[in-house]
């Protein structure tokens, strides 16, 4: 006959189980309420002009810090600015002319966090149309692609079309995404030309060894050559009232940026690979490490914008649109460094 204490054992046992997950599952809860739901739009996810803010999902950054994160990844920078203008995203992970854009509206948006301090913008020739296209001039009259109508890949091709000589309105604008969906308009002859972005152009010039680029922002050196200056790109934005009432949101972002931007500069291209989703990556891992390659140097090293970057983008776009040139923009209020500024405070991590 078994003691009665002994008996007594594995009823123990269970009660003691039975509390240490009720513990766990209480923490658990606890943390999901303790952490801030954030909804990113994001203008095309897998564009590696975006991939800090997928990657800081990858590596757990916003949990790290505090907060519950949901990317929406949409066709182009245009929808995801429309999905924080109709209050079913709180902040756009897209590129920052849209905030000095939209203040010749009077929208007031604004960044708080950098990640791209070039625009890495290509203006592309679809591969049966290099004999006919050999520059920009010669887009007259063409069907050229962008993300999205309205999107920076439009703006840019406006600000291209205006510099040399043409009107802005002289080819017909088609929306074609900025991945697959877009390297195939190109390969298929649906457009005759595209502003594109890598991965997709790295991916086009692995099959297309003379493709034909009119212009390309993916370096510093071509960048200042096209805009005259610094220009920066990407970076995550809202509307003015929203980061002035979510300014603890605003700074856990800005600080899983930050944490973001430093491990890549930490770690090699393969290892960033490595972290990032594998429908992003596709089966082509060896042009994807190529196109990353290319655009590591694109990335921002503080999170800062440069003033200088922000009058650049306002001068560019008063050449394009006589809206902004006429709306007697103040640019410094489309941006603030003041997130950085503090994470620096605080971690010490910001150059």
């Amino acid at each position: 006959m078994v003691p009665p204490a002994e008996r007594r054992k594995p009823m123990k046992n269970t009660i003691a189980r039975l509390a240490g997950a009720l513990l766990a599952l209480t923490l658990t809860v606890s943390l999901a309420q303790a952490q801030s739901k954030v909804t990113i739009a994001v203008g095309g996810g897998s564009c590696l002009c975006y991939l800090p803010t997928v990657l800081a999902r990858q590596l757990g950054e916003y949990e790290k810090a505090g907060l519950n994160v949901e990317l929406v990844d949409l066709k182009g920078g245009s929808d995801a600015l429309k999905a924080v203008l109709g209050g079913s995203a709180d902040v756009v992970s897209g590129y920052f002319d849209h905030c000095v854009n939209l203040a010749a509206k009077k929208q007031e948006l604004q960044s708080f966090v950098v990640y791209d301090r070039y625009p890495g913008l290509v203006l592309v020739v679809a591969p049966s149309r290099t004999n006919e296209i050999k520059s920009v001039k010669d887009l007259a009259g063409k069907k050229v692609g962008v993300s999205a109508p309205g999107s920076s890949t439009d703006f840019f091709l406006k600000y291209m079309l205006k510099k040399n000589g043409l009107d802005p309105t002289s080819v017909a604008v088609i929306g074609v995404g900025l991945g697959a969906t877009a390297v195939a308009a190109m390969q298929q002859g649906q457009i005759d030309a595209a502003v594109m972005l890598d991965p997709s152009v790295t991916v086009l010039q692995g099959s297309y060894k003379d493709l034909r680029i009119l212009s390309d922002t993916r370096t510093q050196k071509d960048t200042l050559e096209t805009f005259g200056g610094e220009y920066p790109g990407g970076a995550l934005y809202s509307t003015v009232a929203w980061i002035n009432g979510h300014e603890k949101e605003a700074q856990a972002l800005t600080n899983a940026i930050l944490a973001t931007l430093a491990w890549i500069r930490s770690h090699s291209p393969e290892e960033i690979m490595a972290k990032m989703p594998e429908e992003t990556v596709g089966k082509n891992k060896d042009l994807y490490l190529a196109a990353l390659k290319n655009t590591i140097p694109m990335y921002s090293e503080t999170g800062k914008m440069d003033p200088k970057g922000a009058d650049a983008v306002l001068a560019v776009f008063s050449v394009g649109s006589p809206e902004v040139a006429n709306a007697k923009i103040d640019v410094s209020k489309t941006f603030t460094n003041k997130f950085v500024e503090q994470a620096k405070k605080t971690t010490g991590s910001v150059k």
